[in-house]
């Protein structure tokens, strides 16, 4: 994927992360917001908006599986190792 499309990905994420919080104000998306990075950041490399999407989605997806979702604890795991798996890439680059 170009880095413009997971800019676009990371947006639409990002506004789902949005509508979540305003429907639950009890939701926190911790890890995401540790990573101090939004769609809105051009400068960032295409791997932290890569590592972004992964945990936003892991967040999302646990989200999703208090409401109903049967899927979403398998999404939220798969997510946590795509996450995992493109961090100890970004580790490898530096």
């Amino acid at each position: 994927m170009h880095k413009e499309e997971l800019i676009h990905l990371h947006q639409m994420l990002f506004e789902i992360k949005d509508y979540f919080e305003s429907s639950n104000g009890d939701l926190k998306f911790s890890q995401y917001y540790s990573l101090k990075i939004n769609p809105s950041q051009l400068h960032k490399s295409k791997m932290e908006h890569k590592y972004a999407i992964f945990v936003l989605g892991h967040e999302l997806a646990n989200a999703m599986k208090d409401v109903e979702f049967s899927a979403s604890g398998r999404i939220s795991a798969r997510m946590r190792e795509l996450a995992s798996k493109t961090l100890k890439e970004m580790e490898y680059v530096q």
